[in-house]
């Protein structure tokens, strides 16, 4: 029987050495649906930068043994590329007061064991806990439904989301190019989901 993972998170500097794990998982988990990312080290270094360089950011880890087979990140938005702020530029939203979930990555066997809750459970009460993050948020790769790639029986995360408290933004995207296998570069949208923590929960 494959074990619970143990989680531990990391924050600000302490998150260092274990950017290469990250980047192992998110080329693994990300090369599925939804994401269908061809991923490359050249990328995962662009792209987890802005984690290395922010004093607020964290990494929530699933260990088995000594090994990391899952990871969940988050940064203060401010702190990230300017591509993730640009949507609420426009809005009522300040970009200053939302905390970014990045991602969460679990290998297939270790999933249905409660991971996922406890990756949102960290990342929210380090976001809470600076007293600064009115909202969190986290964006998701929008895909056509009639996608011919679309597995068969595939569920998406709506649900679970909506349970944490998130709401859809329809309207709220952004814009990222990344390889897909067999297709080279390709932009996507991604649309953002946002809990508003001075609302009342459902």
């Amino acid at each position: 029987m494959t074990p619970r993972p143990e989680i531990r998170h990391v924050h600000g500097e302490a998150i260092a050495p274990w950017l290469e794990d990250v980047a192992r998982l998110r080329i693994a988990v990300f090369r599925h649906w939804p994401y269908l990312y061809d991923g490359d080290a050249a990328y995962e270094r662009d792209y987890l930068a802005a984690y290395a360089r922010s004093p607020d950011s964290i990494f929530v880890l699933a260990f088995d043994g000594g090994r990391v087979v899952g990871a969940s990140t988050g940064l203060p938005l401010a702190d990230d590329a300017p591509a993730f702020a640009a949507p609420f530029g426009a809005g009522a939203i300040p970009a200053t007061q939302v905390f970014y979930f990045g991602e969460s990555v679990l290998l297939p066997e270790y999933r249905g064991m409660g991971v996922g809750h406890a990756f949102f459970d960290r990342r929210e009460a380090h976001a809470r806990a600076s007293g600064r993050h009115r909202w969190t948020a986290f964006c998701a790769v929008d895909r056509d439904p009639d996608d011919p790639r679309l597995p068969a029986g595939y569920r998406p995360n709506d649900a679970f989301w909506h349970g944490r408290g998130y709401l859809r933004q329809p309207g709220m995207a952004m814009r990222l190019r990344w390889k897909e296998p067999g297709l080279g570069e390709v932009d996507h949208t991604l649309t953002f989901w946002l809990r508003d923590w001075q609302e009342p929960s459902a």
